[in-house]
């Protein structure tokens, strides 16, 4: 799964991602809209981590979206 997929259904995934890192805020998660880059940034600042872990992070969660799929919007 590529990421303009998981950044297009944000909102289905934000749930998952409130999961995986619990120390950010709803309200951080949501800020993120789905962006990467802003994803990883408030990774680094919230967990003290490197770029480099935040982005490894990040696609370990990604792998594991492609096993697991957000429910399909209703139209």
């Amino acid at each position: 799964m590529n990421w303009n997929t998981i950044q297009n259904g944000w909102k289905e995934y934000e749930g998952d991602a409130k999961l995986q890192w619990s120390r950010l805020s709803p309200a951080q998660i949501k800020a993120t809209q789905g962006q990467r880059q802003h994803l990883s940034a408030r990774l680094q600042e919230v967990y003290a981590v490197s770029p480099q872990e935040a982005e490894r992070q990040i696609a370990d969660w990604q792998s594991r979206q492609m096993e697991n799929p957000a429910p399909a919007r209703k139209a």
